[in-house]
């Protein structure tokens, strides 16, 4: 087709002039004004490429589609089953909240609510503290302060060294604690200065001993290896001889625990994770770890410790710029309220997925390979399967469980179309099967599951 003969696109006036007519006086005219444009241009692009042309109305149709898109489900974060046996997943975000926590959250965005305003004196009060109080009262420190990640809790104790302070850290702790943040980097920028002691693999109390005693240091920074493990001749100082120098020397001991747990996880057949009350009974003066991972709720840095340290690091100019805001502070609060009222282990899908028994597991594995043999879903087994912690939490522990393995057509192709479906189901591959491993699956969610795998498959549902 020539250029003489190439047909135009109906121009923006005229599509502007059809969409106002189907959407009526509640949009803006600059939003009307950039989607029609984009439509235009896009119908032009069709045109060049020799597709027929559509009219005014489709076009204007085409226009109010997206603008509905804009403020809708389509720009959310798309909804997702966990198949794949890692219970806190980074690349997933995590793991879900506790239900009480989606509620306080969802009731501090909708309405207004006194977060700094006392209300007795209808004057400018303390930032809400709820979560901070149950922190006090679940690990015994003086004090308690959230900030918005782990990584921001760590850099805002480390600010009590002071510009210049030494810091002292064994070189086995000298880690990358995620995202490419680093300790030694953590330190720099809060213009601390980093003196390090012992070797990668064995580091004993002693060797803290020099910069203390000489003066050079004032701040001890252990760094729990959450997301790694060493073994073989290796050796760390213990936390309560270690505080015991420290303190001699009157230095600070700030303890990062990284994941942190609120729950013995020897309970649940894994190793022992060191928990704030434990390192603070030790005798540090200030312990830091997660708000989500091992205590399951949101993203969020939780700081405990002695109420004068807390106070200094409450005072930094930096905290302000680190605190997260009411949805979260409720969200957090609504999550340890569920420790201190002993309901943690049967409302918090972390520590749900860490209990459930392994033959539950089986059971429902072979519910769902007994329902879709039935729908013709047959090169299907029940498998055991090995489930982790994730998210940087107890590195090398595994927990048994039971899965689904498909083994029709390529794994490849199958592992992309549970993904692609709607909701997506992100899987693994082993063996050359697709495995779906039910620990990181909400029993309520089988059914879900169940209809991905028969589209993933080709396999129709149900009459």
């Amino acid at each position: 087709m020539s250029t003489q003969t190439r047909p135009h696109p109906p121009s923006v006036e005229l599509v502007l002039a059809a969409v106002r007519a189907r959407v009526g006086d509640g949009r803006s005219h600059g939003a009307l004004v950039d989607v029609a444009r984009t439509v235009v241009a896009a119908e032009r692009d069709r045109l060049l490429a020799g597709a027929e042309p559509r009219n005014v109305a489709a076009l204007a149709d085409d226009v109010a589609a997206r603008l509905d898109d804009l403020g809708g489900r389509d720009y959310a974060l798309a909804p997702t089953i966990n198949a794949t046996g890692v219970i806190v997943h980074t690349n997933l975000g995590r793991a879900p909240w506790p239900q009480a926590a989606i509620e306080a959250a969802e009731a501090a965005a909708r309405d207004y609510l006194l977060l700094e305003l006392d209300r007795d004196s209808g004057r400018r009060g303390t930032r809400f503290r709820a979560a901070e109080e149950h922190l006090v009262a679940l690990t015994g420190a003086q004090d308690a302060l959230v900030t918005n990640n782990n990584a921001a809790a760590v850099a805002l104790a480390v600010g009590l060294a002071g510009r210049g302070g030494g810091v002292v850290v064994g070189r086995g702790e000298l880690v990358e604690i995620g995202g490419g943040v680093r300790i030694p980097e953590i330190i720099r920028r809060a213009g601390a200065k980093l003196i390090e002691v012992g070797t990668t693999n064995r580091t004993r109390a002693d060797d803290y001993e020099p910069p203390l005693a000489e003066g050079r240091a004032r701040f001890v920074l252990r760094v729990h290896p959450s997301n790694f493990r060493q073994t073989g001749f290796t050796e760390t100082p213990e936390p309560q001889a270690l505080a015991d120098l420290a303190h001699g020397h009157g230095a600070i001991v700030v303890d990062d625990l990284g994941s942190g747990a609120l729950l013995p996880t020897e309970r649940y057949g894994l190793a022992h994770e060191p928990m704030p009350s434990e390192r603070l009974a030790a005798g540090a003066d200030v312990v830091t770890f997660s708000g989500d991972k091992l205590v399951g709720g949101p993203q969020a840095g939780l700081v405990v410790g002695r109420a004068d340290l807390i106070a200094r690091i409450r005072r930094d100019p930096l905290a302000r710029a680190m605190r997260p805001d009411k949805v979260t502070l409720a969200a957090v609060a609504a999550t340890l309220g569920l420790y201190r009222a002993g309901r943690a282990e049967a409302e918090i899908p972390v520590w749900r997925m860490i209990a459930v028994e392994r033959d539950a597991l089986e059971e429902r594995a072979e519910t769902l390979a007994a329902r879709l043999a039935v729908a013709g879903a047959d090169l299907i087994d029940v498998v055991p399967t090995e489930a982790t912690v994730g998210g940087g939490s107890l590195p090398g522990e595994v927990l048994p469980s039971f899965g689904l393995a498909l083994r029709r057509g390529s794994a490849a192709r199958t592992l992309a179309a549970l993904r692609r479906g709607s909701p997506a189901v992100v899987a693994r591959i082993e063996g050359g099967r697709v495995v779906l491993d039910l620990r990181t699956v909400d029993p309520g969610r089988d059914e879900e599951l169940e209809a991905a795998i028969r589209a993933a498959v080709g396999v129709a549902g149900p009459p």
